[in-house]
């Protein structure tokens, strides 16, 4: 379903501050990492002239039916932690800049069968790219309890996670937990009542990065933009958990995405291919979080990657 739709796919999130950020030009070459329902893309497209180019990343194949009828656009069906292998099996090696809308659209949250929600009873799959991989299920049911804790702790941030993997193992013992249903009903021992949305959103929240490898893919993405982008080039990327935007955050500020401390010259100088061109997190509006409740968690960072001339 398009954007034009009565129920679009996914209302984009600061939309003209992240796409203000990227700073487009006309005949310039961009990627959107995370296509989703194409409102950046669209917003791209109509800054950029007759000789501007457009890559737009996504591994869900529903994505396809929001493709903008657009010869500058070029849509790759791909999970965006290949993306500099992507770019040159299509000629390109340099663009100008990268913007990414990390997290999850509101078409997988609404689309019961995908099984994003806790809110709709459907199978466990969680998947992004439903042709391959491995679902919330196989983690839910085959993982031990040892390791379901540091999943739910490590993605999660939850408190107690030894007892909510306690629990989702006296459950699966007594028969295989394949639905979200049976996993809201799995743990509803160990659910807090007043906190009920809470949890369940980040016990869902962890699953969806365990399974997707979203916390590698963002910084196998990271790494490769400083080889993509051309020298001045901008990164935008919008985050919605602090997992996400702790990574995002060390990376515009030193080019590691370990936490570890920018490299430093002979005389001490530091000497980052990338620095932040946001001083701090750009929020979302009051009108915009009214208009679009999702939107209220995102955060947008931005920065430009460093000539050689300023890292000497």
């Amino acid at each position: 379903m398009n954007e034009t739709s009565a129920q679009p796919y996914h209302i984009p999130v600061l939309l003209e501050e992240s796409v203000g950020l990227l700073d487009v030009r006309p005949d310039g070459c961009y990627v959107d990492l995370t296509f989703g329902g194409g409102g950046h893309s669209r917003r791209i497209l109509s800054a950029l002239g007759p000789e501007g180019r457009l890559y737009g990343f996504d591994q869900d194949s529903d994505t396809k039916a929001n493709i903008p009828d657009d010869a500058r656009f070029c849509y790759v069906e791909s999970n965006f932690r290949f993306m500099r292998a992507a770019l040159r099996y299509r000629g390109v090696t340099e663009v100008d800049g990268i913007i990414a809308d990390l997290g999850v659209s509101s078409h997988h949250f609404d689309e019961a069968g995908r099984g994003f929600s806790f809110r709709l009873d459907a199978p466990l799959d969680m998947r992004m790219n439903r042709r391959d991989g491995i679902t919330a299920a196989d983690v839910v049911n085959g993982r031990s309890e040892q390791e379901l804790a540091r999943i739910l702790s490590e993605y999660g941030e939850l408190e107690t996670t030894w007892k909510i993997a306690s629990c989702i193992a006296r459950a699966r013992a007594a028969s295989p937990i394949s639905t979200t249903g049976e996993l809201v009903e799995a743990v509803a021992p160990c659910t807090p009542q007043r906190e009920r949305t809470k949890f369940l959103s980040k016990l869902f929240q962890a699953l969806r990065i365990e399974v997707n490898g979203e916390m590698e893919a963002l910084k196998m993405a990271l790494e490769q933009s400083l080889k993509v982008l051309k020298p001045g080039g901008r990164l935008v990327v919008i985050s919605y958990h602090s997992l996400e935007d702790r990574i995002v955050k060390n990376f515009m500020r030193s080019g590691r995405t370990d936490g570890g401390e920018a490299e430093k010259d002979f005389y001490g100088r530091t000497t980052s291919p990338i620095e932040p061109v946001t001083r701090k997190t750009v929020a979302p509006s009051a009108e915009e979080m009214e208009r679009n409740p999702r939107s209220r968690s995102a955060r947008l960072r931005a920065a430009r990657k460093t000539t050689t001339e300023e890292r000497r």
